[in-house]
């Protein structure tokens, strides 16, 4: 033979399965098109069931979104509270024991040159404050009340985050030339001046007079936990060592320029600190590192837990659908035996149950999606200042998992339709 004869007939070859292979995908899809009306038209005849069924599909993949955007939602809240306190925050205090006289060593004390010290050698930090902390009693509502006094560097407001929500924070200015200048909370604020602020008001802290320039509040809520409280007064901490009479300081702060190098730097505060000191001081330099991992850890595991409860929902809903097509098809045992007869296949018999199974998981499970994306979504309409993360990893799960359940707990009706036979199936009353 020929190479051209040959050719010929390697061209004829392949032509013919093409052909084959188109006519073969040709009869599946036709196959599949008959299947899926026969199982539309067996779940149109039965509504209710076919609807109380998909309603657990629905509650299902619906269950598996809502968990997982609460979830998420959750998390970022917490995280961003922890944030708001101040993410890069690092804080050093001074743990040494008091000395036989039953006082600590005045020379253990923080002080402000600590504070000068570790600006000049400790690099990527973005701002450092110590904080001296008192109290004092205003009269607010008529009546005396005990207040916070806080005195700070100017720093402290970019460490702790705050938010000046009228006039301004003071500045090294102020803080040099030791101007008897203040803030108060918000809390405070609508207490002391119910009629609203105004620039250049007064008030009196420790018998000296000072100008209020400005209101602030937390970046984050912290409940009175915190050195700040809800009734605050905030000083330029120059002025508050006046007022203490002393040099020493309670904290020292300090912010570092990335999340990286929050170890790091806290490792050489406290190495700046101790050596500042006598040996035989104690002082601990901590960061929110850890807490934040905590929190990381902790709202992955409640999303794990909350998943795997989704799941065990999806899962009784596909209990739910094997046990409706278990029933359907002893039901229609003398339909699947007339279609038996008249030529149909195990094949055909077992491809339509899995069809009609599937068809109720997906159906079900494209409804859950709507319902668990739908319900946060409104939710984030009406809610304003909250941001809720819809998951579409959590929307592809949930799609993916809701049609496997409905073709899992789909093959043992379908597998027990196609292996009836025929003629019991005709005699099945």
């Amino acid at each position: 033979m020929s190479e051209t004869q040959e050719s010929e007939v390697r061209i004829r070859t392949a032509s013919r399965l093409r052909s084959q292979r188109g006519e073969a995908l040709v009869s599946w899809l036709r196959s599949l098109k008959e299947a899926v009306a026969f199982a539309y038209d067996a779940l149109r005849v039965n509504k209710v069931r076919t609807g109380l069924t998909t309603l657990g599909m629905v509650i299902g993949t619906s269950s598996v979104i809502l968990v997982s955007t609460i979830a998420l939602t959750s998390r970022d809240y917490v995280l961003g509270q922890i944030e708001g306190v101040g993410s890069n925050m690092i804080y050093t205090v001074n743990e040494s024991s008091p000395t036989v006289t039953g006082t600590n060593s005045i020379s253990d004390a923080l002080t402000l040159d600590d504070v000068e010290a570790i600006r000049a050698s400790v690099p990527n930090l973005t701002a450092v404050s110590a904080i001296v902390l008192g109290r004092d009693r205003l009269v607010l509502d008529h009546r005396y009340s005990e207040v916070s006094i806080i005195g700070v560097n100017p720093g402290f407001r970019i460490i702790r985050n705050l938010k000046v929500l009228d006039g301004r924070f003071f500045d090294e200015t102020d803080d040099q030339q030791r101007n008897r200048v203040c803030l108060v909370t918000e809390a405070l604020a609508k207490i002391l001046f119910p009629n609203g602020w105004v620039e250049r008001e007064k008030i009196k802290v420790r018998g000296l007079e000072f100008t209020i320039i400005g209101i602030f509040k937390e970046g984050a809520e912290t409940f009175g936990q915190s050195e700040i409280t809800r009734e605050t007064v905030m000083l330029p901490i120059s002025v508050m060592t006046i007022l203490t009479g002393a040099q020493a300081v309670d904290q020292i702060y300090a912010s570092a320029d990335r999340a990286s190098n929050v170890p790091r730097a806290t490792a050489a505060i406290l190495e700046v600190i101790q050596r500042r000191h006598r040996s035989g001081a104690v002082y601990r330099a901590e960061n929110l590192t850890q807490i934040l991992a905590a929190a990381g850890n902790i709202a992955m595991a409640l999303t794990v837990v909350l998943l795997l409860i989704s799941a065990i929902a999806l899962v009784i809903s596909g209990i739910g659908i094997m046990n409706i097509m278990l029933v359907t098809v002893t039901e229609r045992t003398r339909e699947i035996g007339v279609r038996m007869a008249l030529g149909a296949g195990r094949r055909a018999v077992r491809t339509q149950f899995l069809m009609e199974a599937s068809m109720i998981s997906v159906f079900g499970g494209l409804l859950g999606i709507l319902v668990g994306v739908g319900i946060p979504w409104t939710a984030q309409q009406f809610v304003e200042g909250i941001r809720i993360p819809i998951p579409t990893l959590a929307i592809v799960i949930a799609f993916v998992v809701s049609f496997l359940v409905g073709v899992v707990f789909g093959i043992i009706p379908a597998e027990r339709a196609a292996k009836l036979n025929p003629t019991e199936a005709l005699r099945y009353e």
